[in-house]
């Protein structure tokens, strides 16, 4: 609840003893403080020790590690192998290639890889319903050997939603992927839930991964939607 303060509180900010004194479009007022929920997933705090260790690793490089770092986040932009059109510095490169090293099983890089991109996956065919939850790239990679696929989803979303990628986290993550269809059913469900007609829809991203040097492509998006899967037919043998 909001309260209009009096005169004495006309330069009050900030928040104390359960109360926040704010200012809106030139109107002051007092509300009952908030306070946000620090909730993650397990996948979340995964990550973050993940990002710990790594950070925790570049403070130990050399200085001539750091350097190779350095100049090599300087051509890094320009091959577009990260995604990014802005700068990125060493430290950057180092976080951003050994997160999905290190997330994959493998050692921190200390040195920085030799750079050559990853092919942008090929369009997917979804299949998505009460009895079955398949996920098939229509093209298979031209040369699998160490790359991942990282498949992303979002929790069941109403129909009215147009946009949910930003939703959607890991899922799954298929080591040498080819053009075969991946059933993703107990994966989603033990991620995100089971799907139902009240939230049918599911927004995915998905990419692949070089396991040896951390780069990855281009992600894809796709949206599925859920039905309910047709009831055998009592007559068929």
């Amino acid at each position: 609840m909001k309260y209009i303060p009096s005169i004495a509180f006309e330069e009050m900010s900030g928040s104390a003893k359960g109360v926040t004194a704010a200012k809106v479009k030139g109107r002051k007022f007092i509300k009952n403080r908030g306070y946000g929920g620090r909730i993650g997933t397990s996948d979340q705090a995964k990550n973050k020790g993940v990002m710990k260790m790594i950070t925790t690793s570049w403070k130990s490089l050399t200085n001539e590690q750091i350097l190779a770092w350095n100049k090599a986040a300087l051509s890094a932009d320009a091959k577009s192998i990260l995604g990014t059109k802005g700068k990125i510095s060493g430290l950057n490169l180092f976080q951003r290639l050994n997160f999905w090293v290190v997330k994959l099983g493998g050692a921190i890089l200390t040195t920085p890889p030799t750079l050559s991109g990853v092919e942008t996956p090929s369009e997917a065919t979804i299949v998505c319903t009460s009895a079955a939850f398949t996920f098939k790239l229509n093209q298979a990679i031209a040369d699998n050997g160490g790359i991942y696929l990282i498949i992303q989803a979002s929790e069941g979303q109403s129909n009215g939603v147009s946009r949910g990628y930003g939703k959607a986290t890991q899922i799954k993550a298929v080591e040498e992927p080819t053009d075969a269809a991946i059933d993703i059913k107990a994966d989603y469900e033990a991620s995100k839930g089971v799907l139902g007609a009240g939230a049918p829809k599911v927004f995915l991203r998905y990419f692949y991964v070089n396991s040896s040097t951390g780069e990855t492509s281009v992600p894809m998006q796709a949206m599925a939607k859920w039905a309910q899967a047709a009831e055998p037919d009592p007559d068929e043998p």
